[in-house]
Parts: structure tokens; sequence; C-alpha cells
């Protein structure tokens, strides 16, 4: 079992129910999110616009949550300012830019300009998280795993709780998506890969085509593997599935070791499609009554933390070394 670091450590503990678990509220959208909000002029969304409807989806549904996983643009200081994010609920921090450069089929990442983990150390944040696309056999593997080596080294500098959220995609030029049966072999190593080159929590994908394997079995078997795989805790995030076959996955998830979730979209992109006026009552209702089942769930079925690190020993000159 590895010692966390006591920045570390406080940051997780912020970030985690009372039974160790992990109910994160993804809030961190950018782009996709201005596509959800106006598909025909995406580009017609303010700033404003887009952070008003994070604060409204933040005061209804953080309550409810363990952290809330938000963007520096138009999310964490905004949350931090106006009141919507309550001081009992952890805050995660995105550090990448938004999107990919470079070809379709050998993407690029790279952390937002004039931002880092020192600043979101600063601005209170407890954990920061980091999203790169990867694909194992991609020629931009490398470099994307030194970013994550570099980032690790930056986040063990400053004590910060590191999560890292690879995003899977398609090394042949017509297809975007990495599907079928190669979903699971590019899930897994990708997990093996980059979980060697740093991280404390990973973000992952569900490491199957569900489409092609409707048997749960299945599922049960990708899961464990995944488990098995890496030496950190994981949790699921949500992609576009919708709710019920999203909660189905987590309950596998979690009986096959993850430690909770990172949800999006799966319970809040609803109102995404609704008039203003109509958003309150669908967030503090459906959407609301969602993150509560999947809060009680992991409380009840993930693996918590503790299960992989434990405290730094500490004694009454602890602090003359630190």
């Amino acid at each position: 079992m590895e010692s966390l670091s006591f920045g570390k450590l406080r940051g997780i503990e912020k970030c985690t129910t009372s039974k160790g678990a992990l109910s994160v509220l993804a809030l961190d959208h950018r782009n996709n999110l201005r596509q959800a909000l106006n598909p025909t002029h995406p580009e017609h969304v303010s700033n404003t616009s887009l952070s008003e409807f994070k604060m409204e989806v933040t005061e209804a549904l953080a309550p409810h949550a363990s952290a809330v996983l938000l963007d520096p643009e138009v999310g964490a200081f905004q949350a931090v300012t106006s009141g919507s994010l309550l001081g009992s609920v952890g805050l995660v921090v995105a550090l990448e830019a938004t999107g990919y450069t470079g070809e379709t089929s050998a993407r690029e990442s790279c952390i937002l300009d004039s931002w880092g983990v020192e600043k979101a150390k600063r601005m209170g944040a407890d954990a920061v998280k980091l999203l790169v696309y990867y694909h194992p056999d991609s020629q931009k593997a490398s470099e994307i795993e030194n970013l994550v080596a570099h980032t690790a080294e930056v986040c063990k500098k400053f004590e910060m709780f590191f999560m890292l959220e690879p995003l899977s995609y398609s090394i042949v030029p017509s297809e975007k998506k990495v599907s079928g049966v190669n979903r699971k072999h590019v899930v897994i190593e990708t997990a093996r890969r980059l979980t060697a080159c740093g991280g404390d929590i990973l973000k992952a994908e569900f490491p199957l085509d569900i489409n092609l394997f409707p048997d749960e079995s299945a599922w049960v078997s990708a899961c464990s593997e995944l488990t098995e795989t890496i030496h950190i805790p994981w949790v699921l995030l949500s992609a576009s599935v919708d709710f019920e076959t999203y909660f189905r996955q987590v309950e596998i998830a979690c009986h096959s070791g993850a430690s909770g979730v990172a949800v999006g979209r799966a319970v809040w992109k609803e109102a995404t499609e609704l008039d203003p006026k109509d958003r309150g009552g669908f967030l503090l209702g459906t959407a609301a009554e969602r993150m509560q089942r999947i809060t009680k769930l992991v409380d009840k079925q993930a693996a918590p933390f503790t299960k992989y690190y434990e405290p730094p020993e500490v004694n009454e000159s602890t602090y003359r070394a630190y």
C-alpha cells in the first residue's frame, strides 16, 4: 500500500464520501457543452451563458455529490465566488485546454495556457484533473506519456491529488471512436501504460463496447481486468450513455473494484435542451434524484481509496522535517 503525502491525503479526503468513495459531479465541459446548448450555432453561446449554466447545475447537484469537477475558464473560479459550491464539497479543477490539436488519428493534448497545478493549488482546488487523448499505437503516444509523467511530478511537488483521464480514439482516419473487439484492449492497455507514468486515480471509460457485448458477464470480466491491471483506484466516467445504462455500468464497475464515479451528462444532459425557465425544476427533481442514487450506490459498493493509500507516518517532530 502506498503512502500519500499530507496535501494529497487531505485533498482526496475532501473529495470523497465519509466511506472513502468518490461521487464526483463532472462539469468541466466546454466546447461540447456549447454544442449541446446550441447545436446549430454553438459559437453563439457566450462565456457568460456557459458559466451561468454551470453555476445552476452546480448549485442544484453539488449537495448530493462528494466533489465537483470544473474547468478554470468559466467554472471553478465562478463557483467559488458565486457561492454555488458548498464549502463541504470537494473541488477538482481541470488542467487541459479543451479539445485536441494535430491529426484526428494522432491527437495531441496540452495544459491550458497560463494555467497549471500551482495556480490550481493557490486558488483552493482539492485535486486536479488532466484529460489526454491517447491510443497505445499512436505516433503521439510517447508525447502524451511524457505529459502525464511531467504533470505527476509537478503534482508531487505541490502535493496535489492527480486525477488522470485518458480518452481513447481510433488511429484509423476514417473512424472516430474505438469500438468493437478492439475497445477493451485499447482502454485497458491505455490504463496500464499511462498509470505507470503517473496519476493518483484514473478516470476511466467503460472498458467494453456494450453494443457488441450486451452480456453483463463480459462487463464484469472487463471491469475486473481493469482493476487488476492498474495499481491505483479508478472511477467510471459517463460519456454520453443514458442514465439507467450508466447506473448499471456503475453497479458492475464498483462490484468489480472501482472506487466510484465522475459523472456528467448521464445526470444532467437533458437540462441543455430545456428552456432556462424550466431547467430548475429538472435539476432539482430528476437530476438531483439521479445524483443521489449514484452517491448512495458508490457509498455502498465502491472500493474506498483507503484500499490503495495509507496516511504518512507522523510524530511530534514531523513539522521540523516537512
